[in-house]
């Protein structure tokens, strides 16, 4: 069974069509990475994705459950969709840290706020504090960061700062991790300590969506690729017969810019 369908997704705003009947799924603990030039709809997908934008047509299944249905407004209520974007965690492009928080705050700072919202916060809210202390301390630790749990943002490189927002993202325990770019906003030294971590995340079988333009690392941690261009998806399947056999013209084109190896 499929942990992430996408059917027939439709986005426009104003008079620009931006997502034109997106379709395809995620099988548990597979990667997929999702390339295409700038414009091309990947972002917006991811938003819609993360219900940070809402789709003017189509369905989203997790799990076999529909969290989002386009033409049911049951499914579009604000009081649910806070706990549907649960079911993903997004990195973004540019960390989105606070910076009057600590690293380890800011991992630790979403999850306590769910748990205030638990009938039993009052009573536990010490044991509760420690648990999501503990749980922060362990991700920042996988993320090679043990040593800076205690700095602020601007004590951090760029590098660092990515990673403490994909511990930060890993805390909520999501289905589906997500990543809009996670490179882009960094020097490039400091862009492989970023892909060694996602790529250590999907040998522990991390279920991911990773927009990217690094496409060395787009066709090597995949297990599927998806190839988009003006708001379609033009061609999709095992990284190394897309990128080395790519059906579509426009791929072909696409892919003319990168030199394998």
């Amino acid at each position: 069974m499929s942990i992430l369908e996408v059917k027939h997704i439709s986005k426009s705003f104003g008079n620009t069509e931006v997502l034109k009947d997106v379709s395809f799924s995620l099988e548990e603990g597979e990667v997929v990475s999702i390339i295409g030039s700038s414009g091309s709809g990947k972002t917006t997908l991811l938003r819609c994705l993360n219900f940070l934008e809402t789709p003017d047509e189509g369905v989203i299944k997790v799990m076999d459950e529909v969290l989002l249905d386009a033409k049911d407004p049951t499914t579009l209520k604000e009081s649910e969709i806070r706990k549907k974007r649960l079911r993903f965690g997004l990195v973004f492009q540019n960390f989105n840290l606070f910076p009057q928080y600590t690293a380890l705050e800011n991992v630790m700072l979403a999850k306590e706020l769910l748990a205030k919202e638990k009938p039993d916060y009052k009573a536990r809210k010490k044991e509760i504090h420690e648990e999501i202390k503990n749980l922060a301390e362990e991700l920042l630790k996988q993320m090679g960061l043990g040593d800076r749990m205690n700095n602020y943002p601007h004590q951090l490189s760029g590098g660092q700062c990515q990673r403490v927002a994909i511990a930060r993202a890993l805390a909520l325990r999501p289905d589906i991790l997500c990543f809009d770019e996670p490179t882009s906003a960094l020097d490039p030294e400091l862009t492989g300590e970023v892909l060694r971590v996602i790529k250590e995340l999907a040998d522990q079988h991390t279920t991911m969506i990773i927009v990217t333009h690094e496409m060395a690392f787009a066709r090597d941690v995949a297990n599927k690729v998806i190839f988009m261009d003006d708001g379609v998806i033009l061609e999709q399947g095992d990284p190394h017969e897309v990128f080395e056999n790519p059906k579509e013209e426009r791929t072909k084109q696409f892919l003319s810019r990168f030199t394998q190896g």
